[in-house]
């Protein structure tokens, strides 16, 4: 029986589970900028829809620390660029809490995106 080239493709891409490296937390800039990283490179992540009064900015840096400390793992659902710089919304590794949303529940943030 022969075996064709591309249901032997299709089979290695859905059936061998490929080891990936999450991104890391790097550093907290401020409540809608931080650095991620994994082993090639360092990425500026502004976050989608956050929008933290300056009253608050110092609030909003503590809590994303504490709930996403250096050399935390992460997932990155990217949704666009502004100048060059990354948006997305930034999961912990098992997506269970999201940067933004975290902030907006905390009511530190507003709800009301104008990315």
């Amino acid at each position: 029986m022969k075996i064709h080239l591309k249901y032997l493709i299709i089979f290695l891409i859905f059936l061998i589970p490929v080891q990936a490296n999450p991104a890391e937390i790097l550093q907290i800039n401020s409540s809608n900028n931080i650095l991620v990283g994994d082993q090639n490179r360092n990425i500026s992540i502004e976050l989608f829809c956050s929008q933290v009064d300056e009253n608050n900015e110092m609030i909003a840096i503590n809590l994303l620390k504490k709930e996403f400390p250096r050399g935390n793992k992460v997932k990155i659902k990217p949704i666009g660029f502004k100048e060059n710089i990354l948006i997305a919304k930034v999961f912990n590794i098992n997506e269970t809490k999201e940067m933004s949303e975290l902030l907006i529940t905390k009511g530190l943030s507003s709800d009301k995106c104008q990315n």
